[in-house]
């Protein structure tokens, strides 16, 4: 059985704890038009291809998350999170002019946070931060943010007054070869362990040299976020992977995803919580039911 966008073909080797959660995958779809100037347009990946991949990694939950594709047209997410259900959050993409009506609809559909994306050249002005910081504040969001590392450390003033908690996805695009000392990294630890910002262990394969989640240098950097706050730390899985279908590293094995996630929790305590008990927390998922 082929599964779409995800290497290999055996289920994870390691049992997922009930409700675990996969807290960074987007959707694809060519019916909504890409932005001009979009980077990565990759064939339509739908809900329906995912969940088979999601059953071969053992996760149960899934948060969908606007891509830089669709620009601030967030339609293909809240037409999977339709299809998710309770199972699903979102993370959207605004501007800051959207209507009090529109974050209502969009909180409604399971949205819990908004992600700014300054990785691919797109120059947003601190204020223009700070403006959506503030209006999605008073709804209990939380601000996801993908830039590069020499901007988030000079970003540092305006990270630490924002009026919301953080959420830095795909390592905080920290790669493994970066020394801990670095301002970034330093930056990253105090905000986590200050109880102001989480870290998604997603993409490990776009921050590591080798391009691949099979990288050992990604050991000691997870461990490090995982070591400051084990209570602040969420993996995704980046399926489907928009990066690896533009040629930029082999598309990788999302069950060898989680297995690697379970190296690096080092213990099944740890690897529930980055699972089940810090998405519940951070996304609003309702609690799982007693046995």
């Amino acid at each position: 059985m082929d599964f779409p966008f995800s290497a290999g073909v055996d289920p994870a080797g390691v049992p997922l704890p009930s409700g675990a959660c996969d807290c960074h995958i987007h959707v694809y779809d060519s019916r909504y038009p890409a932005v001009p100037g979009a980077i990565l347009q990759p064939p339509d990946a739908s809900i329906a291809d995912y969940l088979s991949v999601q059953a071969r990694m053992g996760t149960k939950r899934a948060v969908l998350v606007t891509p830089s594709t669709y620009g601030t047209d967030n339609a293909p997410m809240l037409d999977g999170l339709a299809l998710l259900g309770v199972h699903g959050r979102g993370v959207a993409v605004i501007d800051g002019s959207e209507s009090d009506a529109e974050l209502a609809r969009l909180h409604a559909a399971g949205v819990r946070g908004v992600r700014i994306n300054l990785s691919l050249s797109r120059a947003l002005s601190t204020q223009a931060i700070a403006r959506i910081a503030d209006r999605i504040a008073p709804r209990g969001w939380h601000l996801q943010l993908l830039m590069p590392v020499a901007q988030l450390a000079q970003l540092s003033t305006l990270l630490r007054s924002l009026p919301v908690e953080l959420v830095f996805d795909h390592f905080a695009r920290l790669g493994p070869e970066q020394p801990h000392s670095h301002p970034a990294h330093r930056l990253v630890l105090d905000l986590l362990s200050a109880g102001r910002a989480w870290i998604k262990l997603s993409g490990g394969y776009l921050v590591s040299p080798l391009r691949s989640v099979e990288d050992p240098a990604l050991d000691a950097l997870a461990r490090s976020f995982i070591g400051a706050a084990p209570n602040r730390v969420v993996w995704g899985s980046d399926w489907p992977h928009a990066t690896a279908s533009a040629g930029h590293q082999p598309l990788p094995d999302d069950a060898r995803q989680v297995e690697r996630l379970a190296q690096w929790a080092g213990d099944a305590a740890t690897l529930a919580a980055v699972l089940v008990d810090n998405p519940q927390r951070l996304y609003g998922f309702e609690p799982l039911p007693q046995d």
